[in-house]
């Protein structure tokens, strides 16, 4: 199904936040869609196609993200993500939601989840990293350099390798036998796309990274008091994590992805779960 999903705009203090939807997002309750980091919501395009019309969907580039405005702090942590998706979801006038995150997303979402429990229905985590205090100081020092544009254009090269080589190891910056990943690599109109977005926001595309390694995910999972579906594909290199972030939540559905599974998979995985009664 190919979904009719509009863009737009919704105003907030920082400045103008860029979203797509589908649906009437007032006709029932929507599903919000975070994205991972970088890039945008446009990574989403096709789980939004594949979830089709059994529910409105909202899906926003988070703040210093894809066309969104940047955040309007110098440090920005994941409760201040969080609000800020609040803050949007009252600007258009929505009611109770449910929230599906991916990664970065994944923690916006839960932390969302937490802060909003009257607000959020049902939070979806997509693949989340429980790294270790040496992995989030490595990650913190290597994964999300600054970049800034200079006379000769070098942000353009390192923006195609950063997007291209995550799909060949992880961290991309380890390009060894140890982190190489088998996933393949995507069609380079798909690559051209992706780094399109994140040459968008050169100069802000590490905070939300940046906030997600600091953000105390162990610490914050029991805290989400909604249920839980959490996703884990096995080609996903945050795999490793699964057990450890399924026994954190209190009330939580496991939802394991083979490889091989579709997107078309991952969507009837989640339309299904949110049909439940809970």
């Amino acid at each position: 199904m190919t979904l009719e999903i509009d863009r737009n705009f919704v105003r907030i203090k920082e400045g103008q936040v860029h979203f797509r939807s589908a649906g009437n997002l007032k006709s029932g309750r929507p599903l919000v869609m975070i994205h991972a980091s970088p890039a945008s919501a446009y990574n989403l395009i096709p789980l939004m196609n594949a979830i089709g019309n059994k529910r409105p969907l909202y899906a926003p580039d988070t703040l210093g993200n894809g066309d969104s405005c940047k955040a309007q702090v110098e440090v920005p942590d994941m409760a201040y993500y969080a609000d800020a998706v609040n803050r949007q979801l009252d600007a258009l006038g929505l009611g109770e939601v449910d929230v599906y995150g991916t990664h970065t997303g994944g923690s916006i979402a839960m932390e969302l989840g937490i802060q909003q429990p009257k607000r959020v229905r049902r939070v979806v985590i997509d693949g989340i990293g429980l790294y270790t205090d040496e992995e989030k100081k490595d990650m913190l020092a290597n994964y999300t350099p600054e970049i800034k544009p200079d006379a000769f254009g070098s942000q353009f090269n390192w923006a195609w390798h950063f997007v291209r080589d995550q799909s060949f190891f992880f961290p991309w910056y380890k390009r060894d036998v140890e982190h190489q990943r088998s996933n393949g690599l995507a069609s380079p109109e798909q690559m051209h796309a992706v780094v399109m977005e994140v040459l968008k926001s050169i100069t802000t595309y590490h905070h939300g990274y940046r906030a997600s390694f600091r953000y105390p995910k162990k610490d914050r999972l029991p805290l989400i008091t909604q249920p839980v579906l959490m996703i884990y594909e096995t080609t996903d290199p945050l795999f490793k994590y699964k057990d450890e972030a399924v026994r954190a939540v209190k009330r939580c559905t496991e939802g394991a992805l083979a490889k091989g599974a579709r997107t078309a998979d991952k969507a009837k995985l989640i339309n299904d779960w949110l049909d439940k009664a809970v």
